[in-house]
């Protein structure tokens, strides 16, 4: 069957042309750019590459035109150690294009022009059966056919990743049962959840719990400088939560837990385009190096390759090589914390109390009677839970984190 891989990439691969720009232009308006650039990209081949940077080794099953920037990319690819051997090369079609403008301030859009993408067809899936068996992991996006999604899911029997991106209005409740965990932003978890918006942590609650009412196995929903809700169905991926709670309460749990991982600090940001992609790739990296960990050991990680990555400039540029892994991964501990359904301190009708005083960075949020020894400091063998937080207030300027896009990351 050949040598295993840890991450096989299924979807599109384009050339990114890239203007930065002091502000975003409105509708027919015509701004100035300070420079352009000429980027590798396409959803797969970004989260294919944030992978094999980090360390993994990787495959990618795509297709491109029988041209110059086809030929180009593929070396690039080879001389990152990507299996290139699936990727096959259409004569007659120009290889799939995207451009992109990026404000000073982070923000960007995107136009796609599928190009080569638009002929992908399933039979690149069965020619590719043997990556499709070799691999631990699947990363799947929006980016071409979802039908042809939906069978490349199907074929591969190991851990699939599913991110809904880019945002599509009719995504079928079959495509999101498939894969082992969907990652949506908050815009894509409203639509799948049926929601106006999905803004708070609560609110991602809610709408984790509806996808999985759906059907999804594990949801994670990024959430910008909020960071990320967690919620499966799976036991083996829920964290382990000794809260000491009602037995009404842990009755719930037991069935679904649901966890609020905070981002990552970005010191310097400079361009958010490739975050999404980012922390896809670090994830499923750090998914196949640490399979036993908890889910949130693996968010985390990947909220710190996202945060890198956007203290850089461009997409598969911006990612972070293998110093940026988090191999120790194990030994670390975590923050967390539970979300509770209706917490109370996330209610609107709840009345406003002071801010209360920031506590210790490793502290464990609960309560404690005045007969109990003072807590220990967690050790590095175990997560720090925390109880949900009331909603975080947005941050200065100065300490940014992984943001929010206006359109879909």
């Amino acid at each position: 069957m050949g040598k295993s891989l840890d991450v096989l990439a299924f979807g599109a691969v384009t050339i990114e042309y890239i203007s930065h720009v002091e502000k975003l232009p409105k509708p027919g308006e015509i701004v100035t750019g300070s420079y352009m650039e000429t980027c590798f990209g396409g959803r797969a081949a970004n989260q294919c590459v944030a992978a094999a940077k980090l360390g993994a080794s990787t495959a990618l099953v795509a297709k491109v035109g029988k041209d110059k920037s086809g030929d180009e990319y593929l070396e690039y690819l080879e001389n990152l150690s990507v299996e290139v051997k699936h990727i096959r090369q259409v004569k007659d079609c120009p290889t799939g294009m995207s451009e992109i403008a990026a404000s000073e301030e982070g923000e960007f859009y995107t136009i796609n022009v599928p190009g080569a993408n638009a002929s992908l067809s399933s039979k690149d899936v069965s020619n590719a059966k043997n990556a499709f068996k070799r691999a631990k992991v699947l990363l799947c996006q929006l980016e071409t056919n979802m039908r042809l999604t939906t069978y490349a899911l199907r074929q591969f029997k190991g851990f699939s990743i599913l991110h809904v991106s880019p945002l599509r209005p009719d995504i079928p409740d079959d495509l999101i049962k498939l894969p082992s965990i969907l990652v949506a932003n908050e815009l894509a978890a409203a639509q799948l959840a049926d929601m106006e918006k999905v803004e708070t942590l609560q609110q991602a609650r809610q709408a984790a719990e509806t996808i999985l009412s759906k059907g999804a196995k594990s949801v994670i929903i990024t959430m910008g400088d909020q960071g990320a809700v967690h919620m499966t169905k799976d036991k083996k991926d829920k964290a382990k939560n000794k809260d000491k709670a009602t037995d009404k309460q842990e009755d719930k749990d037991k069935e679904l837990v649901c966890t609020h991982v905070p981002a990552a600090d970005v010191p310097n940001l400079a361009d958010r385009s490739g975050a999404g992609d980012a922390f896809v790739g670090s994830l499923a990296y750090h998914i196949t190096r640490f399979p036993k960990l908890p889910r949130e050991h693996h968010i985390a990680a990947a909220h710190s390759c996202a945060a890198q990555s956007m203290g850089k400039l461009g997409t598969q540029p911006s990612f972070p090589g293998k110093e940026g892994a988090k191999n120790d991964l194990c030994m670390t501990t975590p923050t967390y914390n539970v979300l509770r359904d209706e917490d109370p301190r996330d209610s609107s009708d709840s009345k406003p109390s002071p801010p209360p005083s920031p506590p210790p960075p490793a502290a464990v949020a609960e309560e404690r009677s005045s007969a109990d020894p003072p807590p220990k400091q967690p050790s590095s063998a175990r997560e720090t839970i925390n109880e949900a937080p009331e909603e975080p207030e947005k941050k200065a300027k100065s300490k940014k984190k992984f943001g929010k896009s206006k359109l879909e990351e």
